[in-house]
């Protein structure tokens, strides 16, 4: 992944994401940089300890950085429902400081000026980009539902909706709990059997493969896909993470959409 930065953020990108003319991304970390030089708390989740205000200003800077005027968020409930974002849904009383909200854990549109975002904080963002289509996708891939395969799902609905062929998808794998900290003690309950080929030493789980090999299912090329290998939980200088922080944890956010 590449560094972008923008005044005092800084955020993350995926080379095949970012070559792809009239599209724009970012994954944004747990910190910004004050004015004075220290690191503030960049987290973009409501609720928790994080003030209402702090929030919200987070928000309007994430999205002025990324240059899309409409902000659509995910009401994420760990589940596995794929929602559509179209152009005619925008209020004309939208700028820059204005958001929505979309019930499911996945987000596709082929509107311009809108960036869909996902927030985590342990949890996969996983992006997909068609660039013959013109189409975008963030998903929200916890362990839940992966295991209902929203990849799937999504990559499915991007074909229903707007006739996108999975050979053209460029995807990205966000920065999410590693093979070396996604434990699941209780596995043999919580995680069907036909998943337990991704269980690693212990009671740990790969998800970055599950993720991808769900994708390559879906007719992607495994060579569009990019996994970022930046674990949440050992990088705790760069992310939010629940397992690490517990409930104090904020929410860094992913962000992806059409420009043109």
């Amino acid at each position: 992944m590449r560094w972008v930065c923008d005044g005092m953020l800084r955020y993350l990108q995926f080379p095949m994401l970012a070559e792809l003319h009239g599209f724009r991304h970012g994954i944004f970390t747990r910190f910004s940089v004050a004015q004075d030089g220290r690191k503030k708390p960049f987290n973009i989740g409501r609720g928790g300890p994080f003030l209402e205000n702090e929030t919200l200003s987070n928000r309007r800077r994430m999205i002025r950085a990324t240059g899309f005027p409409t902000a659509v968020y995910a009401r994420q409930v760990h589940g596995a429902d794929v929602a559509t974002w179209t152009a005619d849904a925008v209020p004309s009383t939208f700028d820059e400081t204005a958001s929505a909200d979309l019930q499911g854990d996945a987000l596709l549109t082929r509107a311009t000026g809108t960036g869909l975002v996902i927030q985590t904080a342990d949890c996969q963002s996983v992006m997909l980009a068609d660039p013959v289509a013109r189409v975008v996708a963030n998903v929200h891939a916890g362990w839940r539902g992966s295991i209902q395969n929203i990849l799937e799902r999504t990559v499915q609905t991007m074909k229903q909706r707007f006739g996108c062929r999975p050979e053209h998808l460029i995807c990205g794998i966000g920065p999410s709990l590693g093979p070396c900290c996604a434990e699941f003690i209780h596995f043999r309950r919580e995680i069907p059997k036909s998943y337990w080929v991704y269980r690693r030493e212990g009671d740990r789980f790969d998800f970055w493969r599950m993720s991808t090999d769900q994708l390559v299912k879906t007719g992607v090329k495994r060579r569009n896909i990019t996994v970022s290998g930046l674990c949440t939980r050992c990088n705790p200088q760069l992310f939010f993470s629940y397992r690490g922080q517990g409930r104090s944890a904020g929410r860094f956010a992913a962000v992806i959409g059409l420009t043109s």
